[in-house]
């Protein structure tokens, strides 16, 4: 009897020292949200059955199967079918993303256009190395690029920037992307000021404006499959211009 109580004791010693261990470190980092005992998020998901790859449909470059998708995904009216996440890196290592619209394909890349003072440019500029992502959720697809940004010639950047409407053009003109503003109201009166200056005239594109291309090393194609057993393609660059398809795990 002395040995049971003995050993319900230690027991009982033990859990209290893991209940304090608990509430200590429940108490150092709940306020930043290190600690999640239980999230109404972590049972959001879903189980994607719609469509299957096949290797022997796949095209022989990744541009024509991207363009493919793509076209898939207008035809299914996706939400926002161009929209890419643009990661970039800082001076320092950082990453950062954001949201930009897909405007060429071709088998030398994909573009987009943008202010080069902005944050991604001056980052574009001190690292050209990048990755585009584009998500499809009606057709559970991914497709993400890796490769090299580099700028495109001014008559492509000014070819695109005259067929923007006439507000877009005005607006990359006020606004000085990525700095610090005083407000709504400062902005909308830079506005004012380059539409009372371009008023009767043809807006031309400023120097501070135009297009990239990421030139790819790798492009991988995702698919969504039931069980989480997802389909994954990546073609990658080789020294001879071609490229190579294999499938990898999910």
């Amino acid at each position: 009897m002395n040995r049971l109580r003995g050993f319900l004791l230690s027991l009982y010693g033990l859990k209290l020292v893991k209940v304090c261990s608990f509430v200590l470190f429940h108490q150092r980092y709940s306020t930043t949200k290190y600690f999640v005992l239980h999230s109404k998020y972590s049972d959001i998901r879903r189980n994607y059955e719609q469509w299957e790859m096949k290797r022997e449909e796949m095209e022989l470059s990744p541009a024509l199967q991207f363009q493919n998708w793509l076209e898939d995904a207008i035809a299914a009216e996706d939400t926002e079918p161009t929209a890419m996440s643009l990661a970039t890196v800082d001076a320092s290592g950082q990453p950062t993303q954001r949201v930009v619209l897909l405007k060429d394909v071709s088998d030398a890349g994909i573009s987009f256009f943008t202010n080069y003072n902005s944050s991604k440019g001056l980052q574009m500029g001190h690292n050209p190395k990048v990755s585009a992502n584009f998500f499809w959720p009606l057709l559970e697809r991914q497709v993400r690029w890796e490769g090299r940004v580099s700028k495109l010639s001014a008559e492509a950047s000014d070819n695109y920037f005259a067929s923007r409407p006439r507000e877009s053009r005005i607006g990359a003109w006020a606004s000085p992307q990525s700095r610090a503003i005083g407000g709504d109201d400062m902005l909308m009166e830079r506005f004012r000021k380059f539409e009372q200056q371009f008023r009767g005239k043809e807006v031309p594109r400023p120097p501070h404006w135009g297009g990239y291309l990421i030139v790819p090393h790798k492009v991988e194609f995702w698919q969504g499959r039931p069980n989480r057993m997802h389909q994954r393609f990546v073609y990658t660059l080789q020294p001879d211009g071609e490229w190579d398809l294999m499938q990898v795990a999910p």
